[in-house]
This record gives structure tokens, sequence and C-alpha cells, in this order.
């Protein structure tokens, strides 16, 4: 498996590093090395917020990743400032309901997902970030020829279950719903 350096990037409040929590603990379970960094300014809400996920089968030098080769994108402000550090031939995966403006690059695969409108319409507000997982998931695991493939769909669902904490374990099918949109988006 070639190694899976992943910027989940969004507002405070989007749920970017419970997105990207997710995804590590997906790495975890099926076996890899992973790392996890959260990066978020003074704001509870609002403020900047992202996170490095990487996955590997060897172990991890760094955990900052600064030329991703995944880049999830949650408000406009965050691909402004992430998009020039992709991998050329990565992959990006934006909410198209906040973002308006198309990705200019040409080596690059873009995923416009409107996960904010489809949460909303699905009556699932707040679960745009796993609409955006579950594309994510799709795009890299589901695909069992891309190089970065790590897990099955059953290992992101265990994932879920290990970070949906007891006291909102109501959310855990919520969030399992919202994972299932995004694969199918």
């Amino acid at each position: 498996m070639k190694d899976l350096n992943i910027i989940f990037a969004g507002f405070g409040g989007q749920g970017v590093l419970f997105a990207g929590k997710v995804a590590a603990y997906a790495g975890l379970i099926a076996g890899k090395e992973i790392s996890w960094l959260p990066s978020y300014g003074p704001e509870m809400r609002g403020g900047t917020a992202n996170c490095s996920v990487c996955v590997s089968d060897s172990p991890i030098g760094s955990p900052l990743v600064t030329n991703p080769n995944v880049l999830v994108a949650m408000n406009l402000p965050s691909l402004d400032r992430f998009i020039d550090a992709v991998e050329p031939g990565g992959t990006v995966i934006l909410d198209s309901s906040l973002i308006e403006k198309r990705v200019e690059r040409q080596d690059l695969r873009v995923c416009y997902v409107p996960s904010s409108a489809l949460a909303e319409e699905k009556g699932l507000g707040g679960l745009a970030n796993m609409i955006l997982t579950g594309r994510l998931f799709a795009e890299v695991c589901a695909n069992g020829g891309h190089p970065c493939s790590f897990c099955s769909w059953e290992v992101l669902d265990q994932a879920l279950e290990k970070c949906v904490p007891a006291r909102k374990g109501h959310m855990l099918d919520m969030n399992r719903k919202a994972a299932a949109i995004g694969r199918e988006a």
C-alpha cells in the first residue's frame, strides 16, 4: 500500500477533527501504522480547524502532512490554504454546497459533493463531515485498485463505533447513514 496522507480542513464545529479520528481509527483497526494530528484556532466554533492523518504499512516518521495525497475541504478558506500542497495525482474531496469555486489544477481528481445540502435534506444536519468521509472511503478504500486502499467498509463501521462516544450512542446510526450517503454520492 502506498502511504495515505490526508488533510481534513474546515471551520471549528464542522467535525473535521472527528472525521480525521474516524479515518485514523480505521487504519488502526486495519493493522496499519497511523498518526492523527489535530490543529485548531483558539475559537471553539468558527475558527480554523484541520487535522493530518497518515496511514502506512511502515512506521511514520512525522505526523505532520505537508504534501497530502488527499485533501478533504469543508470550506473555501481551507481549500485555498491547502490546494497547492496536494501532490500531483492526488484527490480532493470538497463540500460543493459551501465551496462554489472550481479547482483549476488539472493534475488532481476532484470530487464535488454537496455534503452540507445533502445532510440537511436527509435530516442529518451537522453530519456533512461524515458524508465527505464516506466519499473519501469510496474513493480510496472501495476502489481496490487505488494505491492507498487500506480497509473495508466493515472496518470503517468499526471505527465509527469506536469514535462515537457512549453518551452520544444515539448518533451512531445517523453517522452510518451519513457515511453511506457519501459512499453513493
